[in-house]
Order: C-alpha cells, then structure tokens, then sequence
C-alpha cells in the first residue's frame, strides 16, 4: 500500500511536468511514445468507463429520481428503502382485482394468474438489479474511484531530471496495469450479460408458465384473447396454444365433449347439466349460466357444434358446450 502511495505522487509528478512543458513554463523533457500511448490508454479507458457505468444505471433504473435517492443513501452509507418495483405493483393490483371480482370467475381468476406472474417477474428484475451492481458497476466504479485516481491524485511542482527515468518506469508500470484492467472489465461484462440471460429466461419462463395456465380456461375465454392478439409469438404458435388448452381440461370435460355431448346431439331428447364456471350471455339468443346450478340441455338441427340449448324454468337460450358437465 505505501508503494502504492508513493508510486502515484511520483506518477502525479510526470502529468505536473507535462502538461507544465506543454504551457512553456518548464523546460521540456521528453515523454516516450510507449509511456505517451499508455496516458492517453487510461484516459480513454476511464471516459469509456464512466459512459457505460452511467448507461447501465439507467438501464437498470430508469427512474431519475430513484437513482438519485440511491445515490444519496450511498453516500450517507445508509441502506435505502425497499419499494416494490412496477411489475410487482402491477402483479398486485392483478391480484386484489382477481380477488374483487372473485377468484371463481375465469376473468378473475385468470387476472391472479397474471398477477403472480408479474410479481415473480419484479423479483427476477430485483436479482438482476442487484447482481448487475455487485458483479459489473461496482468494479467499473472501483477504477474510476481508485485506480484512475491512483494515477492523477498526487501533484507535485517539479522534478528532477535525474528522477525522470526511474519515474516514468513506475508510471509504466502503473498504466500497463490498463490492460489487465480491460481484461478484468470483460469478465465482469460476462458476468452483467449472464444476468442478463438468466432474468430473461425466467420472464419467459414465467410466461410460458402462464400460456398453460390460461389454456385451462373455457374455449371461448380462449377465443377472444386470441382475437385480440395481432402479433403472433415466434416460437408459441396458435395451434400450440390450442393443444395446450386442450390438454390441460379436466378429463371430465373431455368425455363430455367426446362421448355425453356426441350422444345427446344425435338423439332429440334432453339431459340435465351441472354449471362449471359463470357465463354472461353475449346476446339475447344465449342463456346466462351461474356456476353449480343444474339446467336442461338439447340439441337443435343445425347447431353450433360448440353450443346447446338451455332451460332454466321459463328461461331458455344457448349455452357453450365447455362450461357444462353432463350428469347421469
């Protein structure tokens, strides 16, 4: 550590007398091209640095006003608040809405689904903000606060032209030091990048995650998400989606569709249906359905084969195949 010290006042020296030759106010002294070149290398170097250090903390925290809090904290050496980040503030509001309009319902249901997802999406953003500080700008800082300022800290006026030599060896020494710097900023960029990689897996994780969970809901729930999607994802297409839906029905539904359904359908006669999930009615020709209630269902020529006609007491109109069981 004390030939650190010493080592930079004597460095600080060299930049004195430079740039003091540079003004004509000392007498000149030659500077070789080596030592010439690693000067200008740790400028770059330290420019370069504080560009990509600031960058990266607006990407990691887009919000001015959180970054300066941030930095006010660290510099008191105190520990700053922990807020929810947006994903986590979305995935609750989700939830609290899920649960208002009950969890029994498939849009509330489905919202909590999504809530979840968002909120374990916040935390993957939280590791990743975190790992990016320790393992990439905290050793960006450590040379901008350190080894730059090793080498420009100490000033003094003058030296000795018989000292220059042994002077500028140690400034050599010093700045050669850049190299194995640059070398250690690209493990640390590796270590930023594998982050990176590893929240970005987890969202999509996540998302996947959800695809399924959503495919669980009625075919018609289905239908006007896929309505309302323009933009097809590259590697989950349309039919995968289907298929997934279809596999995650309960096996009850299946044998309705496959075999109770099919049976009623070709004969004229009626069966009675337990409700499985609520059911607005889209237009006056359907029948507005309450989860667990038991109504009459046929078949009618020419139907939909996705649709039956209800009864309910004096009540009657079409009802989605998907949200009803047969009973015996």
């Amino acid at each position: 550590m004390l030939f650190l010290q010493n080592s930079s006042s004597v460095v600080s020296a060299d930049f004195v007398t430079f740039t003091e030759e540079k003004l004509g106010q000392a007498e000149k002294t030659e500077l070789d091209a080596h030592l010439e070149n690693l000067l200008s290398k740790a400028e770059c170097t330290k420019l370069w640095t504080e560009k990509i250090m600031k960058q990266t903390e607006v990407l990691l925290q887009p919000n001015p006003n959180a970054r300066i809090e941030e930095f006010v904290y660290e510099k008191l050496d105190r520990k700053a608040p922990s807020r929810m980040n947006n994903p986590e503030i979305l995935g609750q509001y989700m939830i609290d809405a899920g649960n208002d309009f009950g969890p029994g319902t498939a849009y509330g249901n489905a919202l909590i689904k999504c809530g979840e997802t968002q909120k374990r999406i916040g935390t993957a953003d939280r590791e990743l903000i975190q790992t990016s500080a320790i393992n990439f700008l905290t050793p960006l800082r450590n040379f901008i606060e350190g080894d730059y300022k090793t080498i420009t800290s100490e000033q003094e006026v003058r030296i000795t032209q018989s000292e220059f030599d042994r002077q500028a060896e140690i400034t050599r020494l010093l700045l050669e030091g850049i190299s194995s710097t640059h070398a250690h900023h690209l493990r640390c960029l590796n270590d930023f990048v594998e982050a990176q990689m590893t929240y970005y897996a987890q969202c999509y994780q996540y998302m996947l995650d959800l695809q399924k969970q959503l495919g669980s809901f009625p075919s018609t729930f289905l239908s006007n998400n896929n309505q309302s999607s323009t933009t097809p994802v590259q590697s989950v297409s349309t039919p995968s989606v289907l298929a997934s839906a279809s596999a995650s029905l309960p096996s009850v539904s299946n044998s309705i569709v496959t075999s109770g359904i099919s049976e009623l359908k070709s004969s004229s006669g009626s069966r009675k249906a337990r409700v499985l999930y609520d059911y607005d009615a889209a237009n006056s020709s359907e029948l507005s359905l309450l989860a667990d209630e038991v109504i009459t269902v046929y078949s009618i020529p020419g139907m939909d084969s996705d649709w039956l006609m209800g009864e309910r007491g004096n009540q009657q109109g079409k009802v989605p195949i998907t949200y009803l069981e047969l009973l015996n």
